[in-house]
């Protein structure tokens, strides 16, 4: 079998006691044009978001460091896609192991940093509604920095304990696969996906539904919350469980199920609802931005602002012409 004929077709090719499901050509090119419309996209729009956190971050406002973090998560996956434009046009990996094990890095760093920092920006709006007076200290600029910096650290030695080389990289003197090796999991790979279950979804899970829930009652309570404020700060909740559900969800529940899986071709079967939810993962990168520009009182205010400007500037260049 060589390369080409690997890649033409989902199949599973069987070595003894491993395999190797390989994706069609035409599944891959659609994932391509997919990805490519994602960098496009999300390059601008996160790069826009990084001028508007900073002005959160000017106005001393402890939210602007986790969306600016947020941009920066998003911006740093978004550069290190691209990687996997090529893998996807020509089935092969031909970028070597390490870097193989980089662009994982990054896919991974982007999930958990996202998850970590979406319910950062939900406590915080929590303790600022719930208890206004009470956890003033760890409101502030410095601790949101901390924070930040915490959940970089920890992040980064999450992924050094559960992403390997082994179960990241295969290479045979034929083709080599980057990230697509779908073999039923190893030990290691299989706490690791359960402990990525727990803690990167469940634990979010749950933290933004107790702050939500909460924020909701205290609202709902105290009549001195004007109306518009009120509508803002469910409308940000919302679409924050609604990222982690929508972006996170899958992937998580597609991970757990290749636990219980351990036979080849069953896990064949699982192949494309994984990159599928790969896919729909990688949508964070456009939802975060929506998510602080759109939808935060500063973000609005910077986007009007930016409409603005290019609309004099078409208006004083239509005038010149005239």
């Amino acid at each position: 079998m060589n390369a080409k004929s690997a890649m033409e077709n989902l199949t599973v090719a069987t070595n003894h006691s491993e395999c190797y499901p390989v994706d069609s050509t035409s599944r891959r090119r659609s994932f391509l044009f997919f990805y490519l419309a994602i960098i496009i996209t999300a390059i601008p729009s996160n790069a826009f978001s990084l001028y508007v956190s900073w002005q959160h971050i000017r106005q001393k406002n402890e939210l602007g460091v986790y969306l600016f973090n947020l941009a920066l998560s998003d911006l740093t996956f978004t550069i290190g896609l691209s990687l996997w434009l090529d893998f996807l046009w020509k089935g092969v990996w031909a970028h070597g192991g390490y870097v193989c094990v980089l662009s994982i890095y990054f896919l991974y760093t982007n999930f958990y940093t996202s998850d970590a920092l979406l319910c950062c920006i939900a406590v915080d709006r929590y303790l600022a509604v719930v208890h206004p007076l009470k956890y003033t200290s760890l409101r502030k600029v410095n601790s949101a920095a901390a924070v930040s910096v915490a959940i970089w650290v920890l992040v980064f030695c999450f992924n050094a304990t559960t992403i390997t080389w082994e179960d990241s990289y295969y290479e045979n003197n034929k083709y080599s696969l980057c990230f697509d090796i779908f073999l039923p999991l190893s030990e290691s790979l299989v706490r690791a996906s359960v402990a990525r279950f727990i803690l990167a979804f469940i634990v979010p899970f749950l933290l933004l539904v107790f702050s939500t829930w909460g924020i909701c009652e205290a609202v709902k309570s105290n009549q001195a919350t004007e109306e518009q404020e009120r509508k803002q700060i469910l409308k940000l909740l919302t679409v924050v469980l609604l990222c982690l559900l929508f972006c996170f969800g899958p992937i998580h529940i597609i991970m757990l199920l290749r636990t219980l899986v351990d036979d080849c071709r069953k896990v064949a079967w699982l192949l494309y609802p994984y990159k599928i939810s790969i896919a729909i993962s990688s949508l964070n990168c456009l939802a975060d931005p929506l998510l602080y520009c759109f939808i935060t009182r500063t973000g609005k205010e910077n986007v009007n602002q930016v409409v603005l400007f290019f609309q004099v500037k078409k208006r004083s260049k239509d005038e010149d012409v005239v």
